[in-house]
């Protein structure tokens, strides 16, 4: 059995990787930063132009008709340059949309870029509430912090026991709030009695669930491997006594459990993406525990990285802060490691219980 990625998945991974070189390198990354700009409209622009938001979208809608593989090996790019786009929760808003009647217009406006779509994910119900008819509530609470919702056309809602879709173009969109990481646009939304149309129920949103953690595992697995690839030339090039610091046993080793945090980081990711592709019975297990590897495994790999940079690491002018700050979103959202370790207590629980195997 192949657990590597296909000719074309590799063809399309070289691709998005040559884009990113050239329109996200660290020159322009900083640039776009410097600037203000929410979102780096050229690059999006470009990426939407090779299809990139309808990578996971059957073909009878509009889409490629991939899957979550192409999907995670685009996200993946995008953390290893730091994109300052919102692709994933683009290709969320776009699943939430998936086998939906009625919503053609704003379908096309996605898969094309032309509209923006957000995720605003809570674990819990009762963090949002609801007023009026059962198909078009109005919802109330505080939800964030979101990506992108401060350019987004369409926010999608999702709690557990349902998914709601807010146009954003017509309530008004969220003020952008300051943040540690400025690659991405964060804010809170404050829903008071917004108008929404219920999409999903709990199904949807346990699908919904999964697959925002599937999108931010990827994009963990792409900021650590770079990580690991500056930290590893850094210890060839940096002298110390004459010899490369690479030499030392200490830096060794903190490189070597880098290699391995982000393999297994691999393994899991690209594992849930295939399962998610396929239906596999139980992927949303699949993601749970891809999210819970990289949670953890990224905090390990961004902490040795900086330890093994020393003190150019922690300065400004060094691109780590980039990542280790792009990280901590990601960790976070759709749901820590402590939220996917109970997930997957749960789940593996109800397997046991029904008698079949947890394998």
């Amino acid at each position: 059995m192949d657990f590597d990625l296909s000719g074309d998945q590799r063809e399309l991974q070289e691709a998005a990787r040559h884009l990113l070189d050239d329109r996200s390198g660290p020159t322009q990354v900083r640039e776009h930063l410097a600037s203000g700009q929410p979102c780096d409209r050229a690059l999006w622009e470009a990426m939407a132009e090779q299809g990139w938001c309808a990578v996971a979208v059957p073909e009878d809608e509009g889409g490629l008709g991939l899957g979550w593989v192409e999907g995670a090996v685009l996200l993946e790019e995008v953390g290893r340059h730091v994109a300052p786009v919102p692709l994933a929760p683009q290709l969320v808003t776009l699943a939430a949309l998936t086998g939906l009647a009625g919503h053609d217009g704003l379908r096309e406006g996605l898969l094309s870029g032309s509209a923006l779509g957000a995720v605003a994910w809570t674990a819990g119900a009762d963090g949002v509430a609801r007023a009026g008819g059962p198909e078009a509530p109005e919802l109330s609470g505080r939800l964030g912090p979101v990506e992108g919702a401060t350019v987004a056309d369409v926010l999608v809602v999702v709690v557990p026991d349902g998914v709601y879709l807010v146009d954003l173009a017509a309530v008004g969109r969220p003020r952008a709030q300051p943040a540690m990481d400025l690659t991405r646009t964060l804010s809170w939304v404050d829903l008071d009695a917004t108008p929404s149309l219920r999409i999903g129920g709990a199904e949807a949103s346990g699908r919904l669930g999964g697959l925002g953690a599937l999108a931010m595992s990827a994009e963990l697995l792409g900021s650590s491997g770079r990580v690991l690839e500056l930290a590893t030339q850094y210890a060839k090039d940096r002298i110390q006594f004459g010899v490369p610091i690479g030499s030392f046993q200490a830096v060794k080793h903190r490189c070597a459990d880098m290699l391995v945090d982000v393999e297994g980081m691999r393994s899991a990711t690209w594992y849930a993406a295939w399962a998610a592709s396929t239906v596999e019975p139980g992927w949303q297990l699949a993601a749970s525990t891809a999210k819970v590897w990289c949670a953890d495994a990224s905090k390990r790999v961004m902490a040795s990285g900086l330890q093994v940079h020393g003190g150019i690491g922690f300065t400004w002018e060094h691109d780590l802060h980039l990542y280790i700050k792009r990280a901590q979103y990601a960790q976070l959202a759709y749901g820590d490691a402590a939220h996917h370790r109970s997930t997957l207590a749960a789940g593996l629980r109800s397997l046991v219980d029904a008698g079949t195997g947890v394998m």
